[in-house]
């Protein structure tokens, strides 16, 4: 019985010891078990998609999902829209289109831009300013008077020329601090630099010279809002 019973005992044991040896190489086989892997694994299948998109799988290439397909579009006269930066821009269109993009610090300001817009805002501020100067200067030599004793004397007229060329100049800074700074953050914008970046202009202003001397980044583009802007 003893005999009988430790064979049977053992029986079970034996095939019961290939089995499950034998499963765990079954389950354990990299080919069984890393098939229903590969599917998922595959980057490129689950990424094409979305290539066209973000090309999340191009770490280096960011900005071509904000690049508008195919190039800027220009109108008959050859102005891009209003959203787009305009390279190759002359002086008066530089100054109309700042006044065009009052506001806007969405998109890029190409170098063109920023910088006739500045010589075109000394020359107006030079000729304002310096009017209320030579306004004030001439009043003074025709209100006052030297007698005899060498004593000045102001007849009490009023500079009218002096005022209204200072009152001229507060009205032009007022107007244009806005599409200014707007100008600016669109800047550095065509930098591919983070609009933010222009408040170090308001602390020194060296920082805006450097700004707008920056070379156009393609990457900029991200930027940029084409849908549903208006054309220049």
């Amino acid at each position: 019985m003893t005999n009988d019973q430790t064979p049977q005992w053992g029986k079970p044991d034996q095939p019961g010891d290939q089995q499950p040896s034998g499963q765990p190489q079954q389950y354990g086989q990299p080919q069984q078990y890393g098939q229903p892997q590969l599917p998922y694994g595959q980057q490129p299948q689950y990424g094409q998609p979305q290539q066209p998109y973000g090309q999340q799988p191009q770490p280096g290439q960011p900005y071509p999902q904000y690049v508008p397909a195919g190039p800027i579009p220009r109108d008959a006269s050859g102005a891009p829209p209003l959203w787009a930066p305009w390279y190759g821009i002359g002086f008066l269109d530089a100054f109309t289109r700042f006044w065009k993009k009052y506001a806007r610090f969405d998109g890029r300001a190409s170098r063109g831009e920023f910088w006739y817009w500045f010589l075109a805002n000394a020359i107006v501020t030079t000729i304002l300013f310096g009017g209320y100067i030579a306004g004030m200067i001439a009043w003074a030599a025709s209100s006052t008077t030297v007698d005899e004793y060498g004593q000045s004397t102001s007849n009490g007229s009023i500079p009218v020329v002096g005022i209204l060329f200072l009152v001229l100049y507060f009205v032009w800074w007022a107007a244009t601090i806005v599409p200014t700074f707007a100008l600016g953050w669109r800047r550095v914008h065509d930098a591919n630099l983070a609009g933010p970046f222009w408040l170090i202009s308001l602390v020194t202003g060296i920082a805006a010279i450097v700004f707008g001397a920056l070379e156009s980044n393609p990457a900029g583009a991200q930027y940029d809002r084409p849908d549903g802007q208006p054309t220049a």
